[in-house]
């Protein structure tokens, strides 16, 4: 087989995964917040099943601030962040697969050319958009992957973001619950 054949094949799973994660986790979405019993391993899972979605919202910041409250606020932060980030590999598969399905949307459009034209910022420009809540990440993801930038340093700079961002509504949420209740 030959290796053009072989990447399109690997392209088209990646983009046949990411659409089935998406359909599975849409479909269970009410059954996702049941996983918080589990602890920080829930608190993992629930992130990275609600960031697996692509351009449909799950509520896992939601579950971060009430877990902020009950759970140590950092540990929940880094367990989500963790988490989101692993979630978010969906979308730098569905970049990698070629099938970028906001190609046409001009917000992914700057995006995609901002990476592009500065190589050396591009991880400072994913772990920014990864700590900014936004439904937006995706399209970076998707950019990320379309570009070939390593997926371990994709994941790395988006745990980090993540963890900034679940930082704040963990601490968020144990202030604001323990007033309260």
């Amino acid at each position: 087989m030959s290796p053009e054949r072989r990447l399109a094949i690997l392209r088209l799973l990646a983009l046949l995964f990411v659409a089935g994660v998406t359909v599975v986790v849409f479909i269970f979405r009410d059954q996702v917040q049941h996983l918080a019993r589990y602890g920080y391993v829930g608190i993992f899972l629930i992130t990275m099943i609600a960031n697996a979605t692509v351009f449909i919202p799950v509520p896992g910041v939601m579950v971060v601030f009430a877990m902020g409250a009950i759970f140590n606020p950092f540990l929940t932060a880094v367990a989500a962040g963790l988490g989101g980030a692993t979630g978010e590999l969906s979308g730098y598969l569905l970049g990698f697969s070629g099938q970028g399905m906001a190609e046409r949307s001009q917000l992914f459009l700057q995006i995609y050319n901002w990476m592009a034209e500065h190589p050396r910022s591009t991880d400072t420009m994913i772990l920014i958009l990864a700590a900014i809540p936004n439904p937006f990440f995706d399209l970076a993801g998707i950019a990320a992957g379309m570009l070939k930038i390593p997926v371990s340093r994709f994941w790395f700079f988006c745990s980090i973001g993540s963890i900034i961002k679940f930082i704040l509504f963990a601490f968020l949420g144990r202030t604001i619950l323990k007033i309260f209740l």
